[in-house]
């Protein structure tokens, strides 16, 4: 056990499923525990995932209140017993991925007496008491306001084109969602040199992002009436190899499995309501059609954050432009508002 003094933080809690967050004050253990690392949070995403849980669409959240977030960045202040790969001053990424180092158990919060629950890493808070294997130790010279995408949107989106698409040269694919996570997956595409990479969204704001990301082609499925027949103007009679959803929304899915070809590929990255379900006609996967689920595009933190690093250190994508907009915590409900309605295109960014 290592001591700490004995400290408080502003976080964001979910109290209530389908409400908005709560901004208080949280009262922080005087110790930490074998494989703990004490940070000081700079800047923190908002993933998808995030609204998912305050809906709770995969069922009945039995760990309330609790906090929530699952990509930042910060500054390590203090480690725990048997941490090894980071110390105190280094600057880290946290990430919900598991990487290097010890996994702890999660930290004791509290609020007026009241435990207030956490998982491994949690980014929604000003302090954080994180597992050491959710953490990657980065160079100081890296930009703190877009380092949070390491810990999620580009990760993710990189490791489903490599280790679930399995995307080559030439390919084409539907990128069905252009959020955080969908924007990555066109840029790592373009890397590949693949040749259509279409995007299709419910927003014009998104898809105009898409557009500067190295989508070839963009359709809003709001306004497009006949959309198979676009897609198939647009492959010009040849095949889909990919269809990646990252909605969730069982008619997507089902229409992504008609759309790719005899021998194409399904990436299932978005999760459907629970007791939500498809329907389709499982003949053609005797045959070589693929349906794949993807978790966090079976990244590895340790391994993937220093390549991406380096390609954006060589200019092949730009992180600055995914970022549409950075707000203070207490502005974090005002920030989800604006995910759910669209008013923003790339990822909102917390300001710790």
């Amino acid at each position: 056990m290592k001591k700490i003094k004995s400290i408080s933080m502003k976080a964001a809690v979910l109290f209530k499923t389908k409400k908005p967050l709560k901004i208080i004050k949280v009262n922080l253990p005087n110790h930490l525990l074998h494989g703990q690392v004490l940070v000081k949070l700079h800047y923190s995403g908002i993933c998808g995932s995030q609204i998912g849980e305050i809906d709770a669409i995969k069922g009945k959240d039995n760990y309330l209140p609790h906090l929530l977030g699952h990509e930042g960045s910060g500054t390590v202040i203090e480690i725990g017993p048997n941490v090894k790969t980071v110390k105190p001053k280094d600057k880290v990424i946290l990430h919900w991925r598991k990487g290097l180092g010890k996994q702890s158990k999660p930290p004791l919060y509290s609020y007026k007496g009241t435990k207030i629950n956490a998982g491994l890493i949690t980014t929604f808070n000003e302090l954080g008491i994180i597992s050491e294997n959710r953490l990657t130790k980065v160079t100081s010279k890296i930009n703190l306001i877009t380092a949070p995408l390491y810990g999620c949107a580009i990760t993710t989106g990189f490791g489903v084109i490599k280790n679930n698409a399995k995307l080559k040269k030439n390919n084409s694919l539907i990128i069905y969602g252009a959020g955080g996570i969908g924007l990555n997956m066109i840029q790592a595409a373009k890397l590949v040199k693949a040749k259509l990479i279409i995007a299709v969204d419910i927003h014009d704001k998104k898809l105009a992002l898409a557009k500067k990301c190295g989508a070839t082609h963009t359709i809003n499925s709001l306004k497009e009436k006949n959309f198979k027949e676009k897609i198939t103007k647009i492959l010009q009679e040849k095949k889909l190899d990919v269809f990646i959803d990252n909605t969730g929304v069982p008619k997507v899915i089902e229409l992504g499995y008609d759309l790719i070809a005899k021998k194409g590929k399904l990436v299932l990255v978005g999760v459907p309501g629970k007791g939500k379900k498809i329907r389709i006609y499982t003949l053609p996967i005797h045959f070589g059609k693929k349906i794949i689920g993807s978790e966090g595009g079976s990244s590895k933190p340790n391994k993937d954050i220093p390549n991406i690093l380096n390609i954006v250190r060589s200019k092949k994508i730009n992180l600055t432009k995914l970022i549409s907009k950075t707000y203070r915590l207490d502005k974090i409900n005002e920030a989800i508002k604006d995910i759910r309605s669209g008013a923003i295109s790339g990822r909102a960014i917390i300001k710790l």
